[in-house]
């Protein structure tokens, strides 16, 4: 069934557009051409975020970040385990999911750091990233607090994933 809706639904677009007397392959060239035109225009942004995220994993900045956060992680009630996965996670989330892949090896599947890595997992977002690419499109160069806003929230989510994992 889900290998026929997807078609589906771009025959649909094409025939409605084509009734409404919309050229449809030159709407649908014209998307394309502006995708590619996006994806050269933030191209720099990843690239600075990938050496970025390089360049702190290969340094050692990370285990020194784990060793002096891991405790105040843990009075918070987050497993220490999970403090290189939390720091990473809003850089890079190729690189946490990598790390969350370690956890389960590590842990097990069912283990609770397990289940709190998983929600934090679906939490949260890779906050540089994804500024990288929302604020290089926008006209928004002032970023203000959103960073820390989003870092803050991200911290939130893993001390509430923790709770709430541990209460169910």
């Amino acid at each position: 069934m889900s290998a026929i809706i997807i078609p589906a639904l771009i025959l649909c677009i094409f025939v409605y557009g084509f009734l409404k007397g919309v050229n449809t392959y030159k709407s649908f060239t014209k998307g394309a051409s502006d995708a590619i035109r996006l994806c050269l225009d933030i191209l720099p942004f990843i690239c600075a975020i990938l050496i970025a995220i390089q360049l702190i994993s290969m340094s050692g900045v990370l285990d020194i970040l784990v060793r002096f956060i891991g405790p105040v992680f843990e009075l918070m009630g987050i497993p220490r385990d999970l403090t290189a996965f939390i720091i990473l996670k809003p850089f890079s989330g190729s690189g946490s999911i990598a790390l969350f892949e370690e956890i389960v090896v590590t842990h097990g599947a069912d283990s609770q750091i397990t289940r709190i890595a998983s929600v934090i997992a679906g939490s949260s977002e890779t906050v540089f990233y994804i500024s990288a690419v929302y604020f290089s499109k926008t006209n928004i160069k002032k970023l203000g607090m959103a960073i820390p806003v989003a870092l803050f929230c991200t911290i939130l989510a893993a001390v509430l994933a923790a709770f709430v994992v541990r209460i169910m």
